[in-house]
């Protein structure tokens, strides 16, 4: 017996050699790790000697700019090729109709294309031409059969300009095929680009196939403006040979993804500077309206750069000053709190550790170093006990048997506990955390917006505004086609498979019918039609897109088109709300609604009541940018300041002709300055995050070493006091192989001498009786 409890004495102390891998050392040596990288952090960060002349915030900006540009012209290109199929497709469904006459109802229903012509495939003979001239002799009728034989295509000009060709095919039984040709100028459809403002569009090798804002030297009078026109288009070369290169990249692997949600690749370019104004770029791949979905136009292998001149600014938001004293405040708190831990936490039980191992080892001699206070003092205290006790001492205060304890303890406890030491090493480091977080370079109504960045929330509405009312005019369009090809001879079979067709080409349709005088629908696409305004039944509605409700979940908005020879019969479509809001989400924008002429929400990018009010002073500004200037109202930007921060807002009303004109609608956007990088901002948040970082680090480590150290030890601390006060029958055993673990398995060590000890001090008495 006796040798089998000294084999398992050896047991316990050769693993209570072992290393200790957890325990009180990790969480004080990561502690004191965390805050040296982030006082590093603090000192870099926040104590940069200069910041860049150019803030994020408006590099950001060009390259949303550059995404609207990209969006903008993906959706024309597609549109113009759709279309073009779409109607060669219903002439050729219908009666042979004669070249002029396909070009004539083309030309007159849509006014998008700079020259169209019918080409005889079989001979190549010009039938029929409007416009500019197109480019016949660049195509090759003898391919136009072979695999994407009719994808559009670009061509290059005499004059150096190029030309976007889109193709559709003309059959009719017993006749010859024809060859639809429509040809279009690479021009940004309602891209509002600002009055200093370059916009170029690039082919994959970053030649430029055309620009808009770089003024041509013949065209300027000075020698210095002839320069600067030299030295923009210039720079302008450059920034379209690096786009090309960068969005050649797959956009999961490209370094500068496009932010936001834009699909395809995007970024930003910095220039060169002069005279204090550096260019800048934004540059956007086309890209489908889907990840990894390819259109028509996205093959072409387009993108699109936008180039601006921004004027430097050399002032400093903060010094190294700041960061630097940061750093240091931060290394002498965090070392007054590592010291604290290290002093009143890890050397007394380091040395509880060994004393309580010298104990195990039948060193008796020397008394146990007891620590001053905390848990580690009163376990000290129960050592030198238990240490008397094995030396033959009767229990103090309790008696010796195997029940226990009495109640008195000799001894006093310290009010000052291991907890309370790591409460006062988080008040030391939040003393630090909590001012970065809550005080110290907090960013004020006062804060300087760059102008340019107003300028492009400007821009950019009103190009979303453009947007939204070209494409209600297209989808008006479309009606108008099917009504002029449906005709007064066409069945209510025919019809149908007329509008599942347009709608199924054009996802902007809810709904799309017939509707004849009386009120009567003969055919119908898509969903169930919403009841009509009272009173049109019978009577042709006067405008050609309008809203049919005036309350509701959401907005019914509908467009209509006269059937020629069918007595007042219409088509009608009803536009998704869908589509329109779709058309509103681009990034870097904040919150954009659509409102009607009395000002209610009809749609927007973000969550919102249909017909609702805006708030006051966005009304206000709806009001203001409604007041014509000459022919129509221009669009308006303005930065509000008061106690909720700075807010920069747009509004933007439609302009220009098409049916969308008389709804009289405007695009308002709005967003918080703090979301973007401004420099002011930037520092706010960097110092915010150090204060973060700090109390991260703080509540990490000091709560990993509560429950790793501190709360096993304060359970140890009474299961001592327990087994010196006599407490023979309750066995100790660690939880981890730590520190505390190490001196629980010497105190029941202890506990198994003192059992023996007992055992044999009454052996003697047993054998007498």
């Amino acid at each position: 017996m006796a040798a089998s409890s000294s084999k398992r004495r050896h047991k316990v102390r050769r693993r209570a050699d072992m290393s200790l891998l957890g325990g009180i050392r990790p969480p004080i040596a990561v502690l004191s790790a965390l805050l040296l990288s982030l006082a590093g952090i603090t000192a870099l960060g926040l104590g940069r000697a200069s910041q860049d002349s150019v803030p994020e915030a408006v590099l950001t900006s060009q390259q949303h700019f550059a995404e609207d540009g990209a969006v903008t012209m993906r959706a024309s290109i597609d549109e113009s090729v759709t279309d073009l199929t779409r109607t060669a497709g219903l002439f050729s469904a219908g009666d042979p109709a004669s070249p002029d006459a396909v070009l004539d109802k083309i030309g007159s229903v849509y006014q998008k294309w700079t020259g169209t012509a019918v080409v005889e495939i079989e001979s190549g003979r010009m039938l029929a031409a409007r416009g500019e001239n197109v480019p016949v002799t660049a195509i090759d009728t003898g391919k136009l059969a072979q695999k994407d034989g009719l994808s559009p295509r670009i061509v290059r000009l005499q004059n150096g300009e190029s030309r976007l060709l889109a193709f559709a095919l003309l059959s009719w039984p017993d006749q010859p095929q024809q060859l639809l040709i429509a040809s279009n100028s690479l021009r940004f459809p309602g891209v509002s680009r600002g009055q200093f403002r370059s916009i170029a569009v690039v082919d994959t090798t970053g030649h430029i196939l055309s620009r808009d804002g770089v003024q041509e030297p013949e065209q300027v009078k000075t020698d210095k403006q002839r320069a600067d026109a030299k030295r923009s288009a210039k720079q302008l070369n450059a920034f379209a040979e690096t786009a090309a290169t960068k969005t050649r990249q797959h956009p999961l692997k490209a370094k500068e993804p496009g932010s936001g949600g834009f699909p395809g690749v995007s970024g930003s370019l910095r220039g060169n500077s002069v005279r204090g104004d550096r260019a800048v770029a934004g540059y956007a791949a086309l890209a489908g309206p889907q990840p990894g979905e390819g259109t028509v136009a996205t093959s072409l292998g387009l993108t699109v750069v936008a180039m601006v001149d921004v004027a430097e600014d050399p002032t400093r938001v903060a010094g190294p000053f700041f960061g630097l004293v940061s750093a240091a405040a931060l290394l002498l708190i965090g070392a007054l709190a590592v010291a604290l831990l290290l002093g009143t936490v890890q050397r007394p039980l380091l040395k509880l550790f060994l004393e309580s191992r010298r104990l195990t080892r039948g060193d008796l001699t020397r008394p146990v170093s007891v620590p001053r206070f905390g848990e580690t003092a009163r376990i000290g205290r129960a050592l030198e006990r238990l240490r008397r006790q094995l030396l033959g001492e009767p229990v103090e205060g309790g008696a010796a048997g195997d029940s226990g304890a009495g109640p008195g303890r000799p001894g006093r406890r310290s009010r000052l506990g291991s907890r309370a030491l790591i409460v006062i090493c988080g008040v030391l480091l939040l003393a630090w955390s909590a001012p970065m977080l809550l005080l110290f370079n907090r960013a004020d109504s006062t804060v300087a917006v760059p102008e340019q960045v107003v300028s492009d929330q400007r821009e950019r509405t009103h190009t979303i505004s453009d947007r939204v009312r070209r494409a209600l005019n297209e989808g008006h369009a479309d009606l108008v086609s099917v009504a002029s090809l449906v005709g007064n001879r066409t069945s209510p079979d025919d019809m149908k498979k007329v509008l599942e067709r347009t709608r199924t080409e054009h996802q902007r349709y809810r709904s799309i019918y017939v509707r004849d005088a009386d009120g009567t629908v003969q055919a119908r696409a898509g969903e169930k039609p919403h009841a009509l305004p009272s009173g049109t039944k019978g009577k042709p509605l006067t405008q050609p897109i309008t809203v049919l409700n005036e309350s509701g979940k959401e907005p019914s908005i509908a467009g209509y088109a006269e059937i020629p020879g069918r007595n007042g019969a219409m088509v009608i479509g009803e536009f998704r709300i869908d589509f329109i809001n779709g058309l509103l989400k681009r990034p870097g924008l904040g919150q954009v609604r659509v409102v009607d002429d009395e000002h209610r929400v009809i749609g927007g990018n973000t969550g919102y009541l249909a017909f609702d009010s805006l708030p006051k002073r966005l009304d206000e500004l709806v009001s203001g940018t409604n007041q014509r200037v000459g022919m129509n109202a221009p669009a308006g930007a303005v930065v509000y300041r008061d106690g909720d921060g700075v807010q920069i807002s747009a509004a933007s009303p439609f302009a220009g002709g098409g049916a969308a004109k008389q709804l009289h609608w405007t695009v308002v956007s709005w967003q918080p300055a703090s979301g973007l990088a401004i420099p002011e901002y930037s520092l706010q948040n960097r110092t915010v995050l150090a204060g973060l970082l700090g109390i991260t680090a703080a509540v990490a480590c000091l709560g990993w070493l509560y429950i790793v150290v501190v709360r096993p030890l304060r359970e140890l601390a009474g299961k001592a006091e327990s087994l010196a006060d006599g407490d023979r029958r309750t066995v100790l055993f660690p939880h981890h192989h730590d520190e505390v673990g190490a001196v629980t398995r010497s105190l029941e060590i202890v506990r198994q001498q003192l059992q023996e000890q007992r055992r044999r001090d009454s052996a003697p008495l047993v054998g007498r009786n």
